[in-house]
Parts: C-alpha cells; sequence; structure tokens
C-alpha cells in the first residue's frame, strides 16, 4: 500500500487496536464521503421531487454584484455550512486514520477561505471570458504561502491535496454519464483510446531518454495522456509513487494549463478550425472538464458540446488505466522485487489499486443507468458544484506542498523538460486525430448539435 493509504492498524501505537472503521484506508474514505454526501442530495430529490437545490453563488461581474450577491447573508450562510459538513465529514475520516483533528479543523479552515477566494476571483466576468479558472488561483494563493512562509504543522496536517481530490473524483462519477459518450460515436471513443495510448507511451519512452526514473516517468505519462491531475494521483497511488514527484508533476499540469487555455482558442479561430474539431482537439489536451469547458466557449457551442464529450471518454479511461498500471508495476516493475524471487499475484494488484477509482466507476454507472434522467438534472448543478469545493481543496494544497526550487533541483529539472515535451506530443497529435476524426475525413462529422 501508499503510505496515504495504510490502514490505522498499521500507524497506531503497539498495543492498539483500532476498530473497523479505524482500518479503513484514505481511499474508502473518500469513497464513503463522496457516497454519503451523493445520497443525501439524491434522498432529498427523490422526496422532494421537483425540488430546487440552492448552490452558492461565485459569480460577479461589477463591485454591487459582490457585495449584493455573493457577499449576501444566505449565499455566505450557504457557503458557510458546506464548509462545515465538509469539516465535519473529512476530520471524522483524519481522526480515525490516526491525523491531528484539532490541528486539521485549524488548517482546513484556511484552505477552505482560500479554496473560496479563488472561487470568488474566477467567478468574475472578466476573468471568466478570459478562461482562467478557480484552479489557477488556487495553485497561485497556495504556492505563494508555501513558498514565501514556513508552514506550520498545521496547515501541513490539513494540506491533504490527494484526499481532497479523491473525494471529489468519486462525486465527479455523477456526471461521466455513458449515453453523453455515445453521443460522440465511434470516433470519440477512437480519439480517447488513440490519443491516451500513444501519448502515454511516448511520455514514458521519452522519460527514459532523458533519464527521468519510472517512477516519476508513469505519473507524468498518466497526467499528459488521460486527464492532468487526477491521473497523476490514481498512477500514483497504483506505484506507491513519492509524493513529491506527484506535487511536482500536479504543479506543472497547472503551471503549464494557464497558456494553453488562452493559446488554443486563439489558434483554432486564427487557422479557421471548425467548431468540432476545435472542441475535440480542446477535449483531448486541456486537462480539466472545467478548463475544456473554459476554452471551448471562447470557440462555441459545438465546440463546447464536442470537448466535454471528448474530455468525458478519457475521464471513463481513469478505470482502466488504473488497473493496467498497477498491474504492470506490481508485476514488472515493482523496485521492492528482489531478483530470483516469485513474482507477485494478483493480491498484490488488488491490495495497489487505487480503491477510490472504483467509488468513482460505480458512480457513473449508477447516474448512467439507474438514476432517471430528470433527477439526474435535478441534482447535477449542486453535486457538480461540492465537486468544485472539494478539487479548490485540493489545488490549494498543492500549491502550499509545492516548491518553486523543486522544479529545477528534482532530477536536474529533466522531469520537466519531459512533461513540456510531452505535452507539445500531445497538442500536435491530438489535433491531427481530431481532424481525422471529427473533420469528415475517416467518418462523417458526428451530430452532436
Amino acid at each position: 500500500m501508499s503510505d496515504d493509504s495504510k490502514s490505522v492498524s498499521e500507524v497506531l501505537p503497539p498495543g492498539r487496536k483500532g476498530s473497523f472503521l479505524s482500518r479503513l484506508s484514505e481511499d474508502i474514505w473518500a469513497v464513503w464521503i463522496g457516497g454519503i454526501l451523493i445520497a443525501a442530495v439524491l434522498a432529498v430529490a427523490l422526496i422532494s421531487s421537483g425540488y430546487k437545490f440552492t448552490t452558492p453563488v461565485y459569480q460577479w461581474a461589477n463591485a454591487g454584484d459582490l457585495f449584493t450577491k455573493v457577499f449576501s447573508g444566505t449565499n455566505l450562510l450557504i457557503i458557510a455550512g458546506i464548509g462545515w459538513v465538509f469539516a465535519l465529514l473529512s476530520s471524522l475520516a483524519v481522526r480515525l486514520t490516526g491525523g491531528n483533528v484539532k490541528g486539521y479543523i485549524t488548517g482546513f479552515s484556511l484552505i477552505y477561505v482560500l479554496a473560496i477566494i479563488a472561487l470568488i476571483i474566477a467567478g468574475n466576468k472578466s476573468v471568466n471570458y478570459y478562461g482562467i479558472e478557480y484552479v489557477v488561483f488556487a495553485l497561485v494563493l497556495g504556492l505563494l504561502i508555501g513558498n514565501l512562509t514556513v508552514l506550520p504543522a498545521w496547515i501541513k496536517e490539513a494540506a491533504r491535496s490527494e484526499f481532497f481530490i479523491k473525494t471529489g473524483l468519486v462525486i465527479l462519477g455523477s456526471s461521466i454519464l455513458f449515453t453523453d459518450i455515445v453521443k460522440a460515436g465511434l470516433p470519440g471513443i477512437l480519439q480517447a483510446l488513440i490519443v491516451v495510448a500513444v501519448v502515454w507511451f511516448f511520455a514514458l519512452w521519452l522519460s527514459r531518454r532523458l533519464k527521468v526514473d519510472d517512477e516519476f516517468g508513469v505519473i507524468l505519462a498518466s497526467a499528459v495522456s488521460i486527464c492532468g491531475v487526477s491521473a497523476a494521483i490514481v498512477a500514483s497511488g497504483a506505484i506507491n509513487g513519492d509524493k513529491k514527484k506527484l506535487s511536482y508533476i500536479t504543479t506543472l499540469v497547472l503551471l503549464v494549463a494557464i497558456p494553453m487555455l488562452v493559446l488554443q482558442p486563439w489558434v483554432i479561430k486564427q487557422l479557421g478550425i471548425s467548431e468540432i474539431v476545435g472542441g475535440a482537439w480542446l477535449g483531448g489536451t486541456l486537462d480539466t472538464t472545467a478548463s475544456v469547458t473554459a476554452a471551448a466557449q471562447l470557440v462555441g457551442p459545438v465546440a463546447l458540446k464536442a470537448g466535454v464529450i471528448i474530455k468525458f471518454s478519457q475521464n471513463v479511461l481513469i478505470g482502466v488505466a488504473a488497473f493496467f498500471i498497477t498491474a504492470w508495476w506490481a508485476l514488472k516493475k515493482d523496485p521492492s522485487k528482489k531478483e530470483g524471487a516469485a513474482k507477485p499475484g494478483l493480491s498484490v494488484v488488488w491490495e495497489r489499486f487505487p480503491k477510490f477509482v472504483i467509488g468513482f466507476i460505480a458512480v457513473s454507472l449508477i447516474f448512467s443507468f439507474l438514476i432517471p434522467a430528470d433527477t439526474t438534472k435535478q441534482v447535477s448543478g449542486l453535486l457538480n458544484s461540492l465537486r468544485t469545493v472539494w478539487f479548490a481543496l485540493a489545488f490549494v494544497s498543492i500549491g502550499l506542498e509545492a516548491r518553486f526550487a523543486d522544479l529545477v533541483k528534482m532530477q536536474g529539472g529533466r522531469p520537466a523538460l519531459a512533461f513540456i515535451i510531452a505535452q507539445v506530443f500531445n497538442i500536435l497529435w491530438t489535433l491531427l486525430w481530431a481532424y481525422l476524426l471529427f473533420g469528415g475525413v475517416l467518418f462523417p462529422v458526428p451530430d452532436i448539435k
């Protein structure tokens, strides 16, 4: 198991036995918390048919909107209520996994405020127009504090980026509907498979050529090819990855995404690329659904639909990638395996498999095939809002944990070079296949209007 998924029985003092709950891993707690939040929202929706959920408001155009909408008493109560629920659920997990609850709650309060500030900044109409999303501001706020100050222990206790994003990913499953993916048909599925597979192996090959170790290479390749930070965390969990390396890659993902958000829509317009091809390109290269949405909106409505569907198609591959990375690393590449020793069996693959991915897949299947479409539409706004807050918490924490100096010092900056070159290859390779598959070359242009 990775350090972040050790059970409490491994960290409790000798002689102290934990309860069933105390033996649950961080992955399982992410599934439980995400599941509790989803179940609570669904229960309200099913009991009160047609009930309209109130979500926090972060959007504003001027100072008047800021104070009358965002900073209104009602909105602040909703934001505070979400924070209280999140703190309660996550502090229970922290307590039962051997953490310092008092320090955690203090640190969580600060991180939550920073996350909300990032959401409010990104909610400005002018900022939103240029496609700069909350993840950038969350990262920057965390980086400034983490690099300009010495972090006290209580902040470090609460900066649990992996835990936060795992919980958010479980909730993300509610918006990854297989029915939506089918709309793109064979071209969408082919693009997701071809891009992910080729870019992953190219990035790993490049990392080896630049003498970057395979642990770094696997996390890097997964981040570039699949869906950025989420995929990096899945890969890191699958191979017992070093948290410093994971923090390094996630910081790179977000820093490189900033110019991509601005430049790719501009290139689409300058080259006269059709909306559907441009959307497929954005969906296959940008690393989060939010960034795809922000960039595609600058191109047009068809680009928006195409981009989101392609991104969903790649997100679905998280589970597949997790299985193959876990199996490959455990059976072939495990550095802890002694020469001449028997190869580990499937039990090792299961032990290392990131369990929260199962929660993500289960939620996606439930919402795709069991939850009525009207109910899904009814709860989607609130669930997306809750997921966004978990992700904002994660990106603030990533910033707090990252160090600018590490981008140069760690392995001589070679991982950063490998990441940037692999991302350039990803951009060009995805554009080629977006044109071939959605430009009417190999297949008729899909009707996703």
